[in-house]
């Protein structure tokens, strides 16, 4: 078996996030620079590119070291699986800076390091679970109050211009082009389109009932004497 080496794995989410305090905590746990792989990518799963090279480095005996848990990935159900084909199938040891308790290496001969370990690991992704479910039932209780008080939810409710029905009629003759209608009723181009949408369903609205009035009802059919 090779020497063991240490690996270090950083992740931010977007380029407003700056991942320097990971590389510092990084380096501090002993890891150098160049056994350093970090990714800018969401941590809904395992599918990221420096992650991917990373594992594909990794051997049996060596330690990967991660500032917190929650650079590893967000969904803790992918993290446990991950967890064990890393500890489990690899045969690698994970150091969680953050929190000591997950920290394989600790095991030396014993499997306890380990064992606590993924005890811990199970406790996260469970209060990770509630929290969720916790945070889901706030936005339905929420949602229902708001309704029950009468309030509008989603997007702020946009009355039509003064002068729409005007500009929708030079634009619907062909007069002007969109982009004009557009700038001077003051409208982005999906509310324009929705009231467009509502004059014309008014519009068929109004042919139907024309249709309907002049249409006289159909005669009883004649009956024959006997």
């Amino acid at each position: 078996m090779g020497h063991q080496k240490i690996f270090g794995y950083a992740r931010v989410s977007s380029r407003e996030q700056n991942s320097a305090r990971q590389f510092e905590a990084l380096k501090n746990a002993g890891v150098i620079p160049g056994q350093v792989y970090s990714d800018q990518a969401s941590g809904k799963d395992f599918e990221r590119t420096e992650y991917q090279a990373l594992k594909a480095r990794l051997c049996a005996g060596d330690i990967l070291v991660v500032k917190s848990i929650d650079r590893l990935g967000r969904n803790y159900h992918e993290i446990i699986e991950e967890w064990k084909a890393l500890t489990k199938d690899l045969g690698v040891h994970i150091r969680v800076l953050d929190l000591p308790l997950l920290d394989t290496t600790k095991s030396g001969k014993d499997l306890t390091g380990t064992f606590i370990a993924d005890i811990v690991l199970q406790i996260l992704s469970y209060v990770a679970e509630q929290e969720r479910v916790n945070i889901r039932q706030r936005q339905a209780e929420g949602i229902a109050l708001a309704r029950a008080q009468g309030k509008h939810l989603g997007r702020p409710y946009i009355p039509k211009p003064s002068n729409f029905d005007k500009i929708y009629e030079h634009w619907r003759a062909g007069h002007i082009p969109a982009t004009k209608a557009l700038k001077q009723t003051g409208l982005k181009r999906s509310t324009f389109d929705r009231f467009v949408r509502e004059k014309k369903a008014e519009a068929a609205a109004r042919t139907t009932a024309v249709v309907t009035t002049a249409t006289p009802p159909s005669a009883a059919p004649r009956q024959n004497s006997l």
